[in-house]
């Protein structure tokens, strides 16, 4: 009779152990998302903000303008510098027409001296002065002409710094990056805004990451693309689940984040799992939810 008293207990033990780890899910942790911070691309005053916290924001939607006035008056200002320089090409062109025809009258005067010096009309000295003053010229028109080279060079810095004004204007415009809904809003109409500045911080809700983490006895059964069972608090005393896959796993182990379960617990190292989720809207970012593995890989 004692020993069919014992044997009765543990058997109730047993079966109680085993239901209550059936029940124990096999990993906890917290919803979160990839969130974007998006900053000021300009300086200046926001003349025009349409973003709202919770607002659904599509890819490359117009959200705001910063003020580029001051941009624009440097750019005229520029452009005139670039005309201003380009015009002393004209200048030059000149030039070195006038050295040109005046080459082309010291090559008459040399042909009727040469004339003059067969008949000994001219002496050898008249000649040589002629040639130097010709050759005199020709070093003028090559001085002229390589002043074109410099003048190139600087009318193409001067584009070049039109067209950093031209993207510095362009980047005044904000224009939302990824489609996802607005967590966070850091900045309001007319407040002056800086390159750098965050102006709000978005993430796409449509699916969320929940982080846990598994101990190293529970890694070999885990993969990358498995199908986990899911849960999260429906209300205080009944769960949802739904169905998440492995999205990431990693390398190396860490000791257990202290927001998961009891002190001794948080002295283990665990690995950290990502499990990708479909939101239907029910999902926070910092929700609490845990996963079961399927039986195949128990």
């Amino acid at each position: 009779m004692k020993n069919l008293l014992l044997l009765t207990t543990g058997v109730f033990f047993y079966l109680t152990f085993c239901n209550g780890d059936k029940n124990k899910p096999d990993a906890y942790g917290t919803f979160e998302a990839t969130e974007i911070t998006i900053s000021s691309m300009g300086n200046g005053k926001i003349l025009w903000l349409n973003v709202e916290e919770g607002q659904v924001l599509d890819s490359g939607q117009l959200v705001g303008i910063v003020d580029t006035t001051d941009l624009y008056l440097r750019k005229c200002q520029t452009i005139a510098q670039r005309d201003a320089t380009a015009a002393r090409s004209d200048d030059l062109s000149a030039q070195v027409a006038v050295q040109e025809q005046n080459k082309q009258n010291l090559m008459v005067d040399k042909n009727r001296l040469e004339n003059l010096f067969k008949d000994g009309a001219a002496t050898q000295k008249q000649i040589d002065d002629m040639n130097g003053s010709i050759n005199l010229v020709d070093k003028q028109i090559a001085s002229i002409k390589s002043q074109f080279t410099g003048l190139q060079s600087q009318v193409a810095a001067i584009r070049k710094q039109i067209e950093q004004i031209e993207q510095s204007i362009r980047e005044s415009r904000i224009i939302n990056p990824v489609k996802g809904t607005v967590l966070t809003k850091y900045a309001e109409n007319d407040e002056v805004t800086t390159y750098g500045k965050p102006v709000y911080k978005i993430a796409d809700l449509t699916f969320l990451q929940l982080r846990v983490y598994v101990s190293g006895a529970q890694l070999s059964h885990i993969k990358i693309g498995q199908q986990v069972d899911v849960s999260y608090d429906k209300d205080e005393k009944t769960n949802s689940t739904t169905m998440g896959t492995v999205s990431w796993i990693s390398q190396t182990a860490e000791f257990t984040p202290k927001t998961i379960q009891t002190k001794e617990e948080r002295v283990n190292l665990v690995y950290a799992v990502k499990v990708r989720v479909a939101n239907d809207g029910s999902l926070k970012i910092g929700m609490p939810g845990e996963i079961r593995f399927t039986v195949e890989t128990r």
